[in-house]
């Protein structure tokens, strides 16, 4: 947003654009069932950065427990190994990045450089953290304070007076992997040159693996420190992994050169190198600055000198701060100071759903483009539900750059990605879901540069165009790089059958991105939407009007291409398990339950094969019955929370309790689970998110729920819930505003009676994007009660994909 948008907003808001940052709380999430522990917490990253930010600069810890990683680099339990410029935010899996390091040490007794076990560092008390700020003090008496611009950070180490002052580069460093060990981590090479007696260092690292399997790739770096060093050395050791390098009781070589390579050029087994900075007895501190590039040194130098110009800790945090107000909490301004435990909610869950993807623009070292450039898709399975929706109502600018990324990546690389990491693609989830997410986009009217005839053959790829099999060894009936790899039973069945792992989730949202590429042929190719119509319909083609579970009949369930059912519970199929619920499952992360509601184009058709509205009514009560779950989803069962068929802590789960809307006269029932889940699952603890937040899904999720509404994806439509605010502006459409108000709100008050849409009474339970984004600005009128009415007298949500087989 340029200032003087951001000035014009706060006058039609008529609100003070005050800076809401102090509601910011980076340690919601951080922590997880286990109190003290990050075992299934948000593994969110808490440190410095920018919206969007190129870095992400923060600490890296130890996590000793087989079946828990530090996703983020922080553990609330865990020793410091290492300040490090790159992570992701909240995602699952194996870890990502955790690379460029630094470390501040005070003694070199008992210390083995290539083992971060003989340095790493317990923390004296909590660390504490603001936006744009990070500070952490360690047993060794340093503290360290942390801040970030878009590509580079700034570490401040304060020395206690009397103790030696090290800081230690391993440029072999990142984050091991505990519970997922086929997509691990690797160091491949590296090369690290001081310059100026020590005072300065460049070079760049190589790596591979993480979670998305993705190849050797380099990140560049520039580094200078705000005095010059008393001594440097470098070092170089065997390849090991370094967190259990003791295996091999490996340790480093010392040399006196200001230039170090690990090994030739395209060598994937290095020696592992660094170097050992030693600052003069009388500095009490040392402030240090790194740059970071995907291109070259020179440009990582050029973002070290340019975005940070000063050697000022506190200038840097204040334009962090600033930036974070102007370009995203000044686009939702709450005018309701009543209840600061909420605002912290709120404030604090939009600040996490701008953490990914990352905005690398000018940065993509494959290929040059005129359009922007986004990487660290984690993924589009866990964003295309609600996030990329925010992002699309209240920053369409970023949605049209994601678009023309995706886009982009489709016109180099043949496919679109579902996960990308390191610029590249992987893994895939389940379907093709950058289809939704570019449906989404068209149905709401962005345009801008996007050229839309490519869009719509990038999602013609996907529908049309197998993928080769990567045999990864978590699935090796089809590709989990990119694409659909069940498509050819897509094609011949019209439905995946269990020859495929995840066949049953797979058709669920194989037809959803069907659905995606009719939405569009619709404007561009209509005698396609005929074909892709028929196709969206699939997941009728695997309902079991014989599959009885919980006194219900009637489910999706794995068909084989003669028709018989996969037996998953002894002899019987039942929806109620799902195995490990993970690759080579029938379905992925959630319950046949669960998927079983996941039809959003199409809930006319789901609530007829139900057996109408009242028994469909019934049936979506018992999601949210407690004690009816029986069995964990996901990997360690880490990816579930609660007892309910409801599973609040994972993307299939996200609409269901809202779909009480398409019922008519129940819209009530929405507001009351939406109060519901909010209530039990979320809060301002470390412990605050009942799941991973995946790149800030699940606090996009919170983000509408607070504001009133939820949005169904790839179509023009937002479900009405009820606010939890008095009094809300939203800067939406890039150039308009809405104005959310709810008249009568309070604890126990928080019913529809009425509402109004721009000054008209209004009965349906669901709106238009064009209501909300109008020009002149929208207006939003609730009247709220502690009692529930069945205000919503009219028509209920479309079904645009409705298609009976």
């Amino acid at each position: 947003m340029s200032l003087l948008l951001s000035l014009s907003y706060c006058f039609i808001a008529l609100a003070s654009c005050q800076s809401v940052s102090h509601y910011v709380n980076q340690f919601i999430g951080t922590q997880g069932t286990v109190p003290g522990t990050s075992y299934n917490a948000g593994n969110v990253f808490p440190g410095a950065t920018l919206p969007f930010g190129a870095v992400k600069v923060g600490i890296d810890t130890t996590e000793f427990n087989a079946s828990t990683d530090a996703n983020g680099g922080y553990t609330p339990d865990g020793n410091i190994t290492a300040i490090t410029m790159l992570h992701e935010s909240g995602t699952g899996g194996a870890p990502k990045y955790g690379i460029i390091p630094q470390m501040p040490l005070t003694s070199l007794d008992g210390v083995n450089v290539l083992d971060n076990l003989t340095y790493m560092q317990p923390r004296t008390s909590d660390d504490t953290a603001s936006v744009g700020y990070y500070s952490t003090s360690m047993s060794n008496g340093v503290r360290a304070e942390i801040s970030a611009s878009q590509h580079a950070g700034i570490m401040q180490y304060a020395f206690p007076a009397a103790s030696d002052k090290y800081i230690l580069v391993d440029l072999s460093h990142y984050l091991p992997t505990q519970d997922d060990h086929i997509p691990s981590q690797y160091y491949s090479n590296a090369k690290i040159d001081v310059h100026e007696d020590g005072a300065a260092y460049s070079g760049f690292g190589v790596y591979r693996g993480g979670w998305n399997e993705g190849p050797d790739y380099t990140v560049y770096f520039c580094a200078a420190f705000d005095q010059t060093p008393a001594n440097y050395q470098l070092f170089s050791g065997p390849y090991t992994d370094p967190y259990w390098p003791n295996a091999v009781s490996a340790t480093a070589t010392f040399v006196n050169t200001s230039s170090l390579s690990g090994g030739p050029s395209g060598y994937q087994y290095s020696d592992r190198i660094g170097a050992l900075f030693t600052f003069p007895s009388n500095a009490s501190s040392v402030t240090s600055k790194v740059g970071v590039s995907w291109i070259s040194t020179d440009k990582a130098c050029q973002f070290m000198n340019d975005e940070i110009p000063t050697w000022d800790l506190n200038s840097t945090v204040s334009q962090a701060s600033q930036t974070w107000q102007s370009n995203i909490f000044d686009l939702i301004q709450i005018n309701d100071a009543n209840n600061a435990t909420r605002l912290e909610m709120f404030y604090s869950a939009l600040y996490r759903a701008h953490l990914l993807p990352s905005n690398r623009t000018g940065e993509n070292p494959l290929w040059n483009s005129s359009h922007p450039y986004y990487d660290d898709f984690y993924t589009a399975w866990d964003t295309f539900r609600c996030l990329n929706s925010l992002y699309l109502l209240i920053e369409p600018a970023v949605t049209e750059g994601i678009v023309l990324t995706l886009i982009d990546i489709w016109q180099h690389e043949r496919f679109m990605p579902d996960g990308r990491s390191s610029n590249y693609n992987g893994r895939v989830q389940g379907g093709s879901n950058a289809d939704n997410i570019l449906a989404d986009a068209y149905v709401k009217g962005l345009r801008g540069a996007i050229d839309w005839t490519d869009g719509y053959s990038a999602v013609l790829t996907d529908a049309n165009t197998v993928p080769y099999n990567n045999f990864d060894p978590q699935d090796l009936t089809g590709s989990t790089k990119e694409g659909r790899g069940a498509l050819p039973d897509w094609l011949t069945y019209g439905f995946v059958p269990p020859t495929f792992g995840r066949s049953l989730s797979k058709t669920v949202e194989y037809s959803l991105n069907d659905f995606s590429a009719y939405q569009i042929a619709l404007g561009k190719f209509p005698t396609d939407a005929p074909s892709f119509l028929n196709r969206s319909a699939g997941w009728q083609r695997i309902w079991s009007n014989t599959t009885t579970s919980l006194n219900y009949t009637g489910f999706l369930a794995p068909t084989f291409a003669n028709g018989s059912l996969l037996p998953n519970n002894g002899t019987v199929y039942s929806p109620l398990t799902c195995g490990e619920c993970e690759w080579t499952a029938i379905s992925y992360e959630a319950l046949p339950w669960e998927y079983t509601w996941s039809v959003p184009h199409d809930m006319a058709t789901l609530i007829s094969l139900m057996g109408g509205p009242a028994t469909t009514e019934s049936r979506l009560d018992t999601m949210f019955i407690p004690g009816l779950k029986t069995t964990a989803v996901g990997g360690g069962g880490n990816n579930g929370i609660g007892t309910t068929l409801f599973n609040p802590g994972n993307e299939p789960s996200f609409m269901t309790p809202f779909l009480y809307n398409y019922l008519g006269r129940r819209q009530w029932k929405s507001v009351l689970r939406s109060r519901e889940t909010v209530n039990q699952y979320y809060n301002t603890g470390p412990s605050g998110l009942p799941g991973n937040s995946d790149a800030g899904a699940l606090d996009s999720w919170l983000v509408w729920n607070m504001l009133g509404l939820y949005p169904v994806v790839t179509q023009p439509v937002y479900l009405i819930l009820s606010p939890w605010f008095s009094d809300i502006t939203v800067s939406v459409g890039g150039n308009s505003t809405l104005r959310i108000t709810a008249q009568g709100l309070g604890e126990e008050s928080y019913f529809v009676q009425s509402l109004r849409v721009n000054g008209q009474d209004w009965d349906r339970n669901f709106i238009e994007h064009a209501d909300l984004v109008r020009e002149g600005g929208a207006t939003l009128e609730f009247v709220l009660g502690p009692e529930h009415t069945e205000w919503d007298t009219g028509e209920v949500p479309p079904s645009p994909g409705h298609f009976t087989i």
